[in-house]
């Protein structure tokens, strides 16, 4: 199957189309599958807008809305996670995924599926300690914090991909791993993003909770952008078992973003069984999670803890097969994702119907019709008692604060819930480049590069190229020293909110 990863996407959908249709005719190849990594801006109209974080001069339609009305139509399946520039309000109408417009899936705040039998996992936004163990309460109207607190990945996402234990192909994050760039060519990050070295030196770069899924689930590949260039590494995990086990590492891709001269795409050829179709599939493990672990879902701002090993609950949701089995029920054994997009005009409510089906579904809450009060417990499941007392009780008892008035405010709060630097490589149509080792991964990541000629170079976004020595080029870069000035400024990306808007 072959795949183009895009970088941060920034709203630019229909030249992101245009130059994979260029790379395919050049080529003679058909690409399957796009996978965008966060900042996707799938904005429908100047509601959206406004509730991105970002300033106002960065507040452009861009072209997403032109697939969600039907105006023009998504010529590759597509999926993405969500990055720290995003219509929230869309966004968060889905938090167990759901088309985001025909043909354009969003994958939730976490999620996995199936692709033609190529199990891809994700999580969206970007982490920020002092959200990361809060619950989910931003709802509009957004106030400047709640804008930007809405993106941040909470330990609930976590903890649910932690759970897994059948492997992954392919993980999704738009932040980097922290440590990642340790595992590639670190002096030629530095070259060509010298105000890193800062962050690196003082542990600063990248994400804690992601590098913990990598050392966790041990993908074959994880794909990533946020950070603005390109970087390629292998990680080689260890076993903690005495056994001798097979090898495994993750080859680890970021990418940049859409814009004249720079490096944002890249196409692989992943093995996949072809007897099965590319269609999106549900994946019955998650699902299973997502049953297992609703009721510790909390719609609160209050910080508070999750259940582990001292604890007297169950702490282990790795499903077993009876588990399994009766979440597959509940889908009548048929785990293909529908086609239900609908578009805003179609439904009247503030949640959307794809989650409400979902929900209904699998008997788990949707976060936001807890947030506006428009859900139903006699939607969710018979042991409604039982369901509302253990959450109840998780809530009072895993709270927080050091404000008694916080904690109390918080018991009536549950009370009401009614729950339960590389250069592009060039893409190849043979069947050895699936099976690249460790060397050859880092070289074809810095190698070649793909062209992009149906994008108009700007005065602003252009600079000289240090890779002269290279033809055919999608050189989407921009490296000059306003660009630095401004990074320079942003070194804390991950202490304040200054960074989350460009």
């Amino acid at each position: 199957m072959k795949i183009a990863i895009e970088g941060c996407a920034h709203g630019e959908l229909q030249q992101i189309y245009n130059t994979i249709d260029l790379i395919e005719k050049r080529d003679n190849i058909k690409v399957d599958l796009l996978i965008c990594c966060g900042d996707f801006q799938a904005t429908r109209n100047n509601e959206d807008l406004l509730t991105m974080a970002v300033p106002p001069k960065y507040r452009q339609m861009c072209t997403f809305h032109k697939y969600y009305t039907g105006e023009l139509v998504a010529p590759i399946l597509t999926i993405f996670i969500g990055g720290n520039h995003e219509a929230s309000n869309y966004l968060q109408e889905l938090s167990y995924g759901g088309w985001a417009a025909p043909n354009i899936y969003y994958m939730g705040l976490a999620g996995v599926i199936n692709v033609g039998g190529i199990r891809i996992g994700g999580i969206s936004g970007i982490y920020k300690s002092n959200d990361y163990m809060r619950g989910r309460h931003e709802k509009q109207p957004y106030t400047e914090q709640t804008k930007r607190s809405i993106y941040h990945i909470r330990q609930l996402e976590v903890f649910r991909l932690k759970q897994l234990k059948q492997p992954i192909d392919i993980m999704l994050s738009h932040d980097w791993p922290q440590g990642i760039e340790n595992h590639g060519n670190l002096k030629q990050l530095l070259k060509y993003k010298p105000f890193f070295e800062t962050d690196i030196k003082e542990g600063k770069l990248g994400s804690k909770p992601t590098r913990e899924l990598l050392d966790e689930l041990k993908p074959k590949y994880w794909f990533s952008a946020h950070l603005h260039c390109k970087f390629a590494a292998i990680v080689n995990h260890t076993s903690d078992d005495n056994e001798e086990t097979e090898k495994r590492c993750t080859k680890f891709l970021s990418l940049d973003k859409c814009l004249p001269n720079k490096r944002f795409l890249q196409i692989l050829d992943v093995p996949h069984d072809d007897s099965k179709s590319i269609n999106l599939m549900y994946d019955i493990e998650w699902l299973t999670i997502l049953h297992l672990t609703n009721h510790l879902l909390n719609t609160t701002s209050n910080m508070y803890y999750l259940p582990g090993p001292t604890a007297s609950e169950r702490f282990d949701f790795t499903p077993t097969e009876e588990e399994k089995t009766a979440v597959l029920d509940m889908f009548s054994h048929d785990l293909r994702i529908p086609n239900n997009f609908i578009t805003l005009e179609n439904y009247k409510s503030k949640t959307n119907p794809q989650t409400t089906n979902f929900c209904e579904k699998l008997c788990i809450d949707d976060p936001l019709a807890l947030l506006l009060g428009q859900w139903s417990r006699s939607n969710l499941t018979e042991n409604e008692h039982e369901m509302d007392s253990t959450f109840s009780s998780f809530v009072n008892s895993t709270v927080c604060s050091n404000n008694d008035d916080e904690i109390e405010d918080t018991e009536k709060s549950s009370e009401k819930l009614p729950m339960s630097p590389f250069i592009l490589p060039e893409p190849k149509n043979d069947s050895t480049y699936s099976n690249i080792n460790e060397n050859s991964f880092l070289n074809n990541c810095s190698s070649t590069t793909v062209p992009n000629t149906s994008i108009e170079k700007s005065d602003e976004d252009m600079h000289q190229s240090q890779d002269a020595d290279v033809n055919n080029v999608v050189n989407i870069e921009e490296n000059n020293i306003t660009t630095k000035t401004k990074f320079l400024k942003r070194r804390n990306y991950q202490q304040t909110y200054d960074d989350d808007c460009e």
